[in-house]
């Protein structure tokens, strides 16, 4: 039988109080490892799909290029990084997260995905705010001002409309993802996951700076409502 509730750690950020516990759920019989900060449940094992998918339709759309860079913005509890490092053109993953804690939860082994995405040799944590170095003239990569990604995938705030912080939102403008089209190399990607349905304006604002814009409507099963939910990967690719 497994322990109904474990609080595997704790502490307070200038974000609100930040919480890794595991729980059995027992309607799914199954242990659901969760990171909570404040109110705000920012990633649950219980539904997962959408995380995957963002790594693999990300890195899928850009075909069969080799030596793939990869940033990811939000490292939660890993399932978008491993689903990137799945893609074997993959040369290097980096990892933003602006939780340092959530980052030495991984290298700790409390989180399930952190002993695969340590032990790999292509991914690289990075301790830093997404937003911050997406603004930034020297760009995502604070050891290599200037450089560029064939990927860059974003899983942070809810949605471009219900954010974790109201400064987020100029990432979410026409001049935001003008920065981002500018940090990829050409015909590179940029996805971003939402737990809201596809959003006209922002897909007209992606396509003001990108190519082959979509809107993917990922489902999955929910047994704890009956029947299934959905998230939004959008896709984006920077001019050829």
């Amino acid at each position: 039988m497994s322990i109904r509730f474990q609080e595997l750690g704790w502490c307070r950020t200038p974000m609100g109080e930040l919480v890794l516990r595991r729980r059995f759920d027992p309607v799914t019989r199954r242990e659901i490892d969760e990171i909570k900060l404040g109110d705000e449940f920012l990633m649950s094992s219980q539904f997962t799909d959408a995380e995957v998918e963002l790594g693999r339709l990300a890195t899928a759309r850009l075909g069969d290029a080799a030596d793939l860079d990869v940033v990811v913005g939000g490292l939660g509890l890993g399932f978008t990084a491993l689903a990137v490092l799945e893609h074997p053109a993959v040369r290097s993953l980096t990892v933003i997260d602006a939780l340092g804690e959530v980052i030495a939860w991984h290298e700790r082994g409390l989180i399930p995905a952190g002993a695969v995405l340590t032990a790999d040799p292509r991914c690289r944590f990075v301790h830093g705010d997404f937003f911050e170095l997406a603004r930034s003239p020297d760009g995502l990569d604070p050891a290599a001002p200037g450089r560029r990604f064939h990927a860059v995938v974003v899983d942070i705030d809810h949605s471009p409309r219900h954010l974790l912080r109201p400064e987020n939102a100029d990432f979410y403008t026409p001049a935001g993802l003008r920065r981002v089209r500018d940090g990829l190399h050409p015909g590179g990607v940029f996805a971003l996951w939402s737990n809201d349905p596809p959003d006209d304006p922002f897909l007209r604002a992606l396509g003001e700076s990108f190519d082959r814009v979509a809107a993917e409507v990922v489902r999955f099963p929910n047994p704890l409502r009956g029947g299934e939910s959905t998230n939004t990967v959008y896709l984006a690719s920077a001019p050829e």
